[in-house]
């Protein structure tokens, strides 16, 4: 099975778990190279105004998918009941025609058995792309396939600074990340990333800066976008 947990989406129509993140743009990338997609699938908090992963407003969420010219579905949740409406969300796409769910998990066992469990119960396969491939190589892909993404949380108790926030993950920063023993692709948590812009991407996305936000050993950097005049 893990074998075919790189390849699934080939010639098959597939729904994408989107963060707005760099690993699930990668995959999403990848994806399209071998199926077709048909939707987003973004899973909120509760009230239903940010993200549950990475606690991006739905502003910059419909500015993604309006970017990459998918459809978005989005469920509210709970940690308590996340699964069940992620199943739910699954089941709805399956109708329409979605064969394969793809993620963008790269080796975290856990991640994967989770997402092959909701997979088995929505009769969908699973693709991840990125499933098995070196951490370094995963990250220097994004950025020369022209991908931008700006860091917008950090964990301050992990070797992020405050200082992290804002930046952009190019190749300086990542040498830069490694130097200071983080994983370049915060896989244990060190950072999150909002994507701008790379091949997925029909427009890049123009982007302000927030005040920084805390809360325990986080920080975060709302985006908001940069309305122009027309």
């Amino acid at each position: 099975m893990q074998m075919l947990w790189n390849a699934n989406a080939q010639n098959k129509k597939f729904v994408a778990a989107y963060s707005g993140g760099k690993d699930s743009s990668l995959a999403l990338f990848k994806a399209m190279q071998m199926g077709e997609a048909i939707g987003l699938i973004v899973m909120l908090e509760e009230q239903g105004l940010k993200s549950r992963s990475h606690g991006m407003s739905l502003e910059i969420i419909h500015a993604q998918a309006d970017a990459i010219g998918l459809p978005i579905l989005t469920a509210c949740a709970t940690w308590q009941n996340y699964e069940a409406q992620f199943i739910e969300l699954l089941n709805q796409q399956k109708t329409l025609g979605a064969e394969v769910l793809v993620t963008g998990d790269i080796d975290l066992l856990g991640h994967a058995e989770w997402n092959q469990s909701v997979c088995n119960k929505s009769q969908l396969k699973l693709c991840m792309p990125l499933w098995q491939k070196p951490r370094l190589e995963i990250i220097h892909e994004f950025i020369d396939l022209g991908f931008q993404s700006v860091i917008v949380t950090v964990n301050l108790d992990l070797g992020m600074k405050v200082e992290d926030l804002g930046r952009v993950l190019t190749t300086q920063y990542v040498e830069e990340l490694c130097a200071r023993g983080i994983d370049p692709c915060g896989e244990a948590g060190e950072f999150h990333t909002t994507v701008i812009d790379g091949p997925i991407f029909k427009k890049a996305l123009s982007i302000r800066k927030g005040d920084i936000l805390y809360h325990n050993n986080y920080a975060f950097l709302p985006l908001t976008l940069e309305h122009h005049e027309i």
